[in-house]
């Protein structure tokens, strides 16, 4: 059975519920995560989905990717709940779901240089001013995205907020080699994720960027950087506030 999400086939089929698999991360480690241990035993690389809603990238690439582990965090635990009924019911042995915020992963439980890439889709810009201390995207959050990375390791990031990409454009190139996509990602043109599928719908732009982390920046470097940067106080496009009610 396909199933379909805003007519747009979601990622992979339910198998034979004897092939099911279980994707939940229930409890988190006092310290850092033990990759192997997670992901029985398996060394492979691991991708890390921060605030991945309802897991539809991370499922995608688990499929596509049996070579690669995932795991995908978000702080509301519906959209895990629902992300991890799909995970299990198409049989990923190389997917994790927790109920969590992606920074407090990083800072907490990702051992330093230890993953190969990192994916943020779509962050909340939070549009009432009392509330944009919450923003994800900050320059403490991108030196422990640089911390977390292996050397040239990848971070993905992508909006349809305009105020928050000209932010982003503005302080990720100084912890990453900045590339910011000109067109749609080639392996899903019709969007990776829930909120992409439905900004392209409604004809709103996409922002991409991939980056690979700077090779001559330590990590006392990174913070000291993130301490002398902006935070981000930019005001959001306030339009967009209904579609981010909708996704």
């Amino acid at each position: 059975m396909i199933e379909h999400e805003f007519g747009v086939p979601f990622p992979g089929a339910v198998v034979e519920q004897s092939k099911w698999t279980h994707t939940a991360l229930k409890v988190m480690p006092d310290g850092h995560l033990d990759w192997a241990a997670l992901f029985g035993s398996s060394t492979a690389p691991v991708v890390l989905d921060l605030g991945c809603g309802n897991g539809r990238y991370l499922i995608g690439s688990a499929l596509a990717r049996p070579t690669h582990n995932h795991l995908g965090v978000d702080v509301l635990p519906v959209v895990i709940r629902y992300a991890r009924k799909r995970g299990n019911q198409r049989g990923l042995a190389n997917l994790k779901f927790a109920v969590l915020g992606g920074r407090e992963l990083l800072e907490r439980h990702v051992a330093p240089h230890s993953v190969a890439e990192v994916h943020c889709y779509h962050p909340q810009p939070y549009y009432d001013p009392a509330k944009v201390h919450l923003r994800l995207v900050t320059p403490q959050f991108l030196a422990l995205v640089h911390r977390a990375l292996v050397p040239g390791g990848r971070f993905v990031i992508q909006t349809d907020n305009p105020g928050y990409w000209k932010y982003v454009r503005a302080v990720v190139p100084v912890f990453f080699e900045f590339r910011e996509l000109a067109g749609r990602w080639p392996d899903a043109p019709k969007g990776r994720t829930r909120r992409e599928i439905v900004a392209l719908q409604k004809k709103l732009p996409v922002f991409r960027a991939e980056c690979a982390a700077k090779a001559d920046l330590s990590e006392a470097g990174a913070v000291a950087l993130a301490e002398a940067l902006p935070p981000p106080t930019f005001d959001a496009d306030r339009r967009l506030r209904a579609l981010d009610e909708l996704a």
